[in-house]
């Protein structure tokens, strides 16, 4: 299911000619260096191709020959390689590899059979000259920074704007050399017809972790993968067609310029829809880090989300597209596949709507009303730090919100642990939890338990809720005896207070009234201890434990009191 859709969506791309994506026998590829020639072979110009500055700094893209899987063999690329093969320079390789290197280089070009296109002859009339070196010998900057590079470079006749590698003539003896391929034909479990079987499929670049050369989803390199004296490929036979057309359509996903991949976690994520919609391209800014020049972009995509079914947006036919989300991560020289999610685009806005409803809470007024998963993983790891997520969470949170399940048991173990670690209830965490404890509430249908409202809910009974809501009032009382204090209650006594009440909430009852005391607005004093009155309001005697879940809705209690406080505050101002 996986290769036919990959396929499918390639089939999409390459139908249309501003897609961009690569036909069959050639990839999309940087190639840093062009030589220009003139027709009679000799060099004009090494032009280096890059563009930006800085990190930034990229090569220009172009249409090349697919490339070939390298081990330790000799191979070469076809018109396009690294200076040690494609020009016989040598950087770093012994003399009798490297002539054995730059002669498959000219091979491959002879294996073509071209023999009246110029670009071509002047190719070979170049590579031919035994003093082709001297000759570049004048473009000495640009020749040290490719060899320094390694850099791969491609040739072009002076007077034309494609590269050799995209004269016709060169295009139409790929295709042929495609069509002649005399391998074993069986019958392609992709594509449902007769091919010939890829023994060896091309690499999958861009799954991050995984070996910058790419590594396979389908391989059978080692004896014990094999059955029935079948040999690598043809174990599980996909013809070559499918095979280019499903690896072209995943590496056009994971590129660097793709606006649908995203990293969740160690999961290098893609999506895409049967047919071409807003929304595939739309997936990356609900979830993803916002540049630093549009900090609001997630906002804005998210409220357009939720605006969608007001505005038309989503059409009666995404009630019917299929949308197709897949997740893969690095496992030796092989890829495996973490998550792979097939729903419509309408189901799967609406989960994403239901996503971010979930997490709807009370904020101040300078935070995010929309943020990515991202900042929800960091709040929830030592130091803040991408690196200390822990492993699994990103990709285990991120099907659950694609599939509609409860959040996964291990995000709220985090984020209460992170709070006792920390002993501070962010807008973050507190969302988290919130959306943990009413989606798992919701698709158990517990009706014992009150589903948690976006702000402060005085009606709220639960003791974690309640004692929550009563910590905070103990701490505001604390705050307001003793302005400018440097260390409160919930410094010391958060994480006793959350998960053994009655360890701690007697004596910081007892300590209440001494802080009561030093209050001088009798006023003041009289309502907050009418709150505490309300709050305390059926609860007999304080538990020796609460449940994970009631530690969360301690936080919930906690934040949602706090916050209540500076609304009050901020309003009397």
């Amino acid at each position: 299911m996986i290769l036919q859709a990959l396929k499918e969506y390639y089939d999409r791309k390459a139908a249309d000619p501003d897609s961009g994506i690569a036909p069959e026998g050639f990839e999309l590829k940087e190639i840093p260096f062009i030589l220009v020639l003139t027709k009679n072979g000799k060099p004009v110009d090494l032009m280096p191709m890059y563009e930006g500055e800085g990190k930034n700094r990229r090569a220009k893209k172009y249409f090349v020959p697919k490339s070939v899987k390298r081990s330790s063999g000799v191979a070469a690329n076809l018109l396009w390689d690294n200076p040690e093969y494609a020009l016989g320079v040598k950087i770093k390789t012994k003399d009798k590899r490297l002539r054995e290197m730059h002669e498959a280089f000219k091979q491959c070009i002879r294996d073509l059979k071209i023999t009246d296109d110029e670009g071509i002859k002047a190719v070979m009339k170049f590579l031919d000259n035994d003093e082709k070196e001297e000759a570049l010998a004048r473009f000495k900057e640009s020749l040290d920074m490719m060899k320094k590079e390694g850099a791969n470079l491609t040739f072009k006749l002076a007077d034309d704007e494609a590269i050799v590698c995209n004269r016709p003539a060169v295009e139409k003896a790929i295709t042929e050399a495609l069509r002649a391929d005399n391998g074993e034909a069986l019958f392609c479990l992709v594509a449902g017809k007769r091919d010939n079987v890829e023994r060896l499929h091309p690499p999958i670049k861009g799954v991050w972790g995984a070996q910058t050369t790419g590594a396979n989803i389908v391989s059978f390199n080692l004896d014990p993968f094999k059955s029935y004296g079948k040999v690598q490929g043809a174990n599980s036979p996909v013809g070559k067609k499918a095979a280019f057309a499903y690896t072209t359509a995943l590496n056009d996903l994971l590129g660097r310029d793709s606006k649908q991949r995203m990293q969740v976690g160690d999961a290098s994520t893609v999506f895409w829809s049967e047919k071409e919609t807003e929304f595939e391209k739309q997936v990356v800014e609900f979830f993803g880090e916002p540049p630093k020049d549009d900090p609001d972009r997630n906002v804005r995509a998210v409220q357009s989300l939720f605006r969608s079914p007001q505005t038309g947006t989503m059409t009666a036919d995404d009630d019917k597209t299929r949308f197709y989300v897949l997740g893969l991560s690095p496992n030796a020289s092989r890829i495996a596949v973490r998550f792979w999610v097939v729903d419509t685009v309408a189901s799967m806005a609406g989960k994403i709507r239901r996503h971010f409803d979930d997490l709807r809470i009370v904020h101040g007024p300078k935070d995010m009303e929309y943020f990515p998963l991202f900042r929800l993983l960091v709040s929830l790891a030592v130091q803040g730090k991408a690196d200390n997520i822990p492993p699994n969470l990103a990709g285990d949170t991120m099907r659950a919100i694609l599939e509609g399940f409860p959040y996964p048991q291990t995000l709220l173990g985090a984020a209460i642990r992170r709070i006792h670690a920390e002993r501070e209830v962010t807008y973050y965490r507190a969302a988290l939890i919130k959306a943990c404890l009413n989606r798992a509430n919701r698709i158990k249908k517990n009706d014992n338990e009150k589903e948690i409202t976006v702000g402060l809910d005085i009606n709220n009974t639960n003791i974690g809720y309640r004692l929550g809501r009563l910590f905070a009032t103990l701490e505001k009382i604390q705050q307001e005896a003793n302005p400018g204090i440097n260390a409160t209650i919930r410094d010391k006594f958060y994480g006793a207070a959350s998960s053994t009440p009655v360890t701690v909430f007697g004596n910081l009852m007892r300590l209440k009234n001494h802080h009561l005391a030093k209050l001088e607005n009798k006023g003041r004093v009289i309502n907050l201890e009418r709150l505490i009155g309300e709050i305390m309001d059926g609860i007999a005697d304080f538990p020796p434990h609460l449940t994970l879940e009631n530690q969360g809705r301690f936080a919930i209690g906690y934040y949602h009191q706090m916050q209540d406080f500076y609304i009050k505050k901020s309003d009397n101002k």
